[in-house]
């Protein structure tokens, strides 16, 4: 009877450590469930949610979308096709199609995101769950725009600005010109008032066709968007072509130099015409890719003022969009475009700012040698390369007129001279526009005070 007891009281003490473990299992944490998108859904979207449990195992995963008692089902483990699901470590992701396309009964307003999910525990004997929900907006109207300037004439390779309305006012808007975008700016940025208003500085680049498209648009956080073309005149240009002859001389003087302080670049000093080419085809690449780049740093407001002002006295050694090709022992060996003005005076010339601005940019920059970038805001900035020295740094607030540094022929430079660049969101447009007061005239300032008239007369007949 003893044995029995002993048996019967051993059986009592492992029900009741397998029910406290059990117990203890159920009060383990559930996964972690983290809703990274949407927070916005609108004609399409992307569904992103992570789960962490140890191992990345699940026991169930259940998705679903609830909008005025309806429930859409996005996702549940135990249908999910193969693949469906990215574990890494102790994360398991999903990530799915959400919107008006997969989900053709979803209408515009409020919903919520709903997710539940559960791990195994004590030996897949038990399951621990966790919730999570996120309150979305379902927007599916795309946002309004109007052109509202006029007479939008675009010299091939030039640069012009379009004024228009865009209604909510938050969304992301601006000019596509094929393939390249231009962002636009509040127009208090320009000295206008009115929130729904913008301004976009675009440019036709000196390789796109005259008939690429050119229109307005406008997206929310949705992903619902407006193209809207507009009323322009494209001018055809034709640009010159040149022949640069290489040698020896040039070359040893430039290719060490240039690749001392470029270790991105791998080439040997010793061969000088190799590593020339990569200098001035890889690292040109490099260098204009950190041009366009510092765009994202102009000011949304206009720091300029009138005509750009360009090097008193100079001589134009070399104009825009110029197609070179380059020589070595008589033969061809490279081609590239020089996407700027050359313009040489005397050895060490003081190099002054074209306009007001904001220096964003001062220091080595490869083929341009010692260069300083001055940001104008609304995308324009100006480019002074070949410098000798330094007379600003990172940082520094310009005026029109004060003294960047002095030219010089560091970088590719094959003499003394400064090598001038405008730019518009990054890409290099012809320079003689800016200069050219009566074209600052009429493709800006006219522009901007007939809106700021449209405005006034539009605020009178609502009073």
């Amino acid at each position: 009877m003893r044995i029995v007891r002993w048996f019967f009281g051993l059986l009592i003490l492992a029900a009741l450590a397998f029910g406290v473990a059990f117990y203890y299992a159920g009060t383990l944490a559930g996964p972690v469930i983290t809703i990274n998108q949407p927070s916005v859904v609108g004609q399409e979207g992307t569904l992103d949610v992570s789960v962490d449990a140890p191992a990345g195992e699940l026991a169930a995963l259940n998705i679903q979308l609830e909008q005025k008692g309806r429930t859409f089902a996005l996702f549940d483990l135990a249908s999910a096709p193969a693949g469906a699901l990215v574990t890494e470590g102790d994360q398991v992701r999903v990530t799915r199609p959400i919107g008006k396309k997969s989900l053709p009964e979803l209408a515009a307003g409020p919903a919520t995101l709903r997710v539940s999910a559960s791990r195994p525990v004590f030996r897949r004997l038990r399951q621990v769950s966790s919730e999570a929900s996120r309150d979305i907006q379902v927007r599916l109207t795309a946002p309004r725009v109007a052109v509202v300037s006029t007479h939008h004439y675009v010299n091939q390779g030039g640069a012009e600005m379009v004024v228009y309305r865009v209604s909510p006012p938050d969304v992301e808007s601006g000019v596509r010109v094929g393939d390249v975008t231009y962002p636009g700016f509040p127009n208090t940025g320009a000295g206008l008032g009115d929130p729904e208003l913008k301004v976009a500085f675009f440019a036709l680049l000196y390789n796109q066709s005259p008939d690429t498209p050119i229109e307005v648009f406008a997206r929310d956080v949705a992903g619902n968007q407006t193209r809207t073309p507009f009323e322009h005149r494209v001018f055809p240009k034709k640009f010159r072509s040149s022949r640069i002859p290489l040698d020896d001389k040039f070359l040893g003087r430039v290719v060490p130099a240039i690749l001392q302080s470029s270790p991105q670049i791998q080439a040997s000093p010793g061969d000088l015409l190799p590593s020339f080419l990569k200098i001035n085809n890889e690292l040109r690449r490099m260098n204009n890719e950190t041009i366009a780049a510092l765009a994202k740093k102009t000011a949304p407001t206009m720091l300029w003022d009138g005509a750009f002002q360009p090097l008193g006295g100079s001589q134009i050694e070399s104009a825009f969009a110029d197609f070179r090709t380059y020589l070595y022992d008589g033969k061809d060996v490279d081609r590239q475009v020089h996407l700027g003005f050359d313009l040489a005076k005397t050895a060490n010339s003081p190099v002054t700012c074209g306009n007001n601005g904001k220096v964003v940019f001062a220091s080595e920059l490869g083929i341009y040698g010692n260069a300083v970038i001055v940001d104008h805001g609304l995308g324009v900035q100006s480019l002074y390369a070949h410098l000798s020295s330094f007379g600003v740094s990172e940082g520094d607030t310009v005026k029109k007129g004060q003294q960047l540094g002095a030219s010089g022929q560091t970088g590719l430079a094959g003499g003394d001279h400064l090598h001038f660049s405008m730019l518009v969101n990054g890409q290099f447009v012809n320079a003689t526009e800016w200069w050219d007061s009566h074209w600052i005239e009429d493709r800006i300032t006219r522009k901007l005070r007939d809106a700021g008239a449209r405005m006034a007369n539009t605020a009178a007949e609502r009073r």
